[in-house]
C-alpha cells in the first residue's frame, strides 16, 4: 500500500514540475490561451493522482469497497470520507473547477501580452484565469501536495 502511494505521489510531484516549467516560462514567453488550457490539464492530472493516493489509503482501510473510475464519483466519495478536512474539501472545488474550466469553450483574450486571459461562464458565473490566477491555482496546488506527504508521513518525533 504504501508503495502504491508513493509512487502516486511521485507521480503528482513530475506533473507539478511540468505545470512550474510551463507557469514560469511557456507561459511568460507564449502567452497563449492554449498554454493556460495545457497548465490546467496538467493540473487536473496532478489532483488526480493526488486522489488516487487518498482512495488507495481509504480502499486499504476498507473503508470503501472499490476505487472508482468516473472523476464525479471519486469527488463525492472523498468529499463524504474527508468532510472534516477544510483542506482537501477546498482542493475537490479547485479540481472540479478546472476541469470544467478545461472541457469549456473560452473566450479568448490579449494572447501574445502579458494579460491573456480567458473567460468563460460556469455554473452562471463568468470565470477568468490569467497569468495570475494560474500562478495562485499551482501555488495552492503545490501546497496542497505538501500537505500531503506530511498526511502519509507524519514527521517521526524524538
Amino acid at each position: 500500500m504504501n508503495e502504491e502511494i508513493a509512487e502516486y505521489l511521485d507521480n503528482a510531484v513530475q506533473e507539478l514540475k511540468r505545470v512550474d516549467h510551463q507557469v514560469y516560462v511557456s507561459l511568460k514567453y507564449t502567452r497563449t490561451v492554449d498554454v493556460l488550457l495545457n497548465i490546467i490539464s496538467r493540473m487536473i492530472d496532478g489532483y488526480e493522482e493526488m486522489w488516487n493516493a487518498l482512495l488507495t489509503k481509504l480502499f486499504s482501510e476498507q473503508k470503501i469497497l472499490e476505487i472508482p473510475e468516473a472523476a464525479v464519483i471519486r469527488v463525492n466519495l472523498l468529499q463524504e470520507q474527508y468532510s472534516s478536512s477544510q483542506v482537501i474539501l477546498d482542493n475537490l472545488e479547485l479540481y472540479v473547477l478546472l476541469r470544467k474550466l478545461h472541457r469549456s469553450n473560452p473566450q479568448r483574450e490579449q494572447e501574445y501580452r502579458r494579460h491573456v486571459a480567458m473567460r468563460t461562464i460556469i455554473d452562471g458565473r463568468e470565470e477568468e484565469v490569467n497569468i495570475d490566477i494560474i500562478t495562485q491555482y499551482a501555488h495552492v496546488q503545490k501546497e496542497f501536495l505538501q500537505w500531503l506527504y506530511t498526511y502519509f508521513y507524519p514527521p517521526q518525533k524524538k
